[in-house]
């Protein structure tokens, strides 16, 4: 494919409005999908056909030392998973609390259990089945 012609001057005239920071047609992100739509060209226009002015654009933001709006946003959301994993962090250690504490107390039922059962099968035994009272009648 050819290039349209101006397309080339477009896209060095759109590198600099974005650099400088005066975009026109765009949001000004620093990103390839912002340039094209600064230079009004495709994105494929800068993937295929203009691979120099791409790199050539990924090379100016880099010396500004200035992170990409992408990795700006994938850094904003590293630092919430990190938060995320400690409160999970925090969260497990407490269900791990939480089940030894109930393990333990179904150990005590089941021995306390196993003991009331005991004595009710003990010749005299010192727990006695009370007799229940005949509900009233509701309605």
């Amino acid at each position: 494919m050819s290039p349209v012609p101006g397309e080339r001057d477009r896209i060095r005239a759109a590198m600099d409005r974005i650099l400088g920071g005066v975009p026109q047609r765009s949001n000004g992100a620093l990103t390839i999908v912002a340039l094209a739509a600064e230079a009004s060209v495709t994105r494929n226009a800068l993937t295929q056909r203009h691979l120099d002015l791409k790199n050539d654009f990924y090379a100016k933001v880099k010396e500004r030392g200035q992170p990409t709006d992408a990795e700006a946003r994938l850094r904003k959301q590293v630092v919430k998973l990190k938060e995320l994993r400690q409160s999970e962090k925090v969260e497990r250690a407490q269900l791990k609390a939480d089940v030894e504490a109930l393990v333990r107390a179904v150990n005590l039922l089941t021995q306390e259990n196993r003991q009331l059962r005991k004595q009710l099968t003990d010749p005299d035994p010192v727990v006695r089945v009370l007799p229940t009272q005949p509900r009233p009648p509701t309605g």
